[in-house]
């Protein structure tokens, strides 16, 4: 890859965009989706809602936090390896910097009645976005009998029988893909 004056600059704007995604959210990868969506697709438009929502799948679905791969993905679909380094290490930075700084000055944080009520206000706000991101999953899935049974089987799997996320992910995509291929050649057989 050619090193150009704009492919520097791109760069720049990913590691800018993915700090700010990094440092303005709590909560996790989940928490951080709409902000992506704002970032890169309403403002930035490198990408748009449908490549998101497949990012998004297949950073869940592959190992590692979701905001680590989803922001390696997207740099690498903006501008290549050098893009997926810099949106890489833009999301990670801000959270190594406050777990740095915390370190100092742990015991302080933890009994400090002010801190705690602070974070109990984080966590009803990350609830809020968790479950903005998770309708905007459902609003852009497909809507059909199939999903709907893959949906109930997956919560009850997770909430009921507490069944390890990994083994429900993988499950669901091995049911998906046979579901796939049984349609396709039920197709061809008409």
């Amino acid at each position: 890859m050619k090193l150009t004056k704009e492919t520097v600059k791109r760069c720049l704007q990913l590691f800018l965009a993915f700090f700010k995604i990094g440092a303005f959210t709590f909560g996790g990868g989940v928490a951080m989706i709409p902000f992506m969506e704002r970032e890169v697709v309403e403002k930035k438009n490198w990408i748009d809602r449908d490549e998101l929502l497949d990012i998004v799948v297949v950073s869940e679905s592959t190992p590692g936090p979701i905001a680590i791969n989803a922001a390696t993905f997207i740099g690498y679909k903006t501008v290549g390896f050098l893009g997926s380094l810099c949106a890489t290490l833009g999301v990670v930075l801000p959270s190594f910097i406050i777990i740095l700084l915390l370190s100092f000055s742990l015991g302080f944080v933890w009994e400090n009645e002010i801190v705690q009520f602070a974070l109990r206000g984080i966590r009803a706000g990350v609830l809020a976005l968790v479950a903005k991101a998770l309708w905007g999953l459902f609003k852009k899935s497909p809507k059909n009998a199939f999903s709907y049974v893959m949906i109930a089987l997956s919560f009850i799997a997770v909430a009921v029988f507490d069944v390890k996320v990994l083994i429900v992910i993988v499950s669901g995509a091995l049911i998906g893909l046979a579901a796939f291929f049984i349609s396709k050649k039920a197709g061809e057989k008409k």
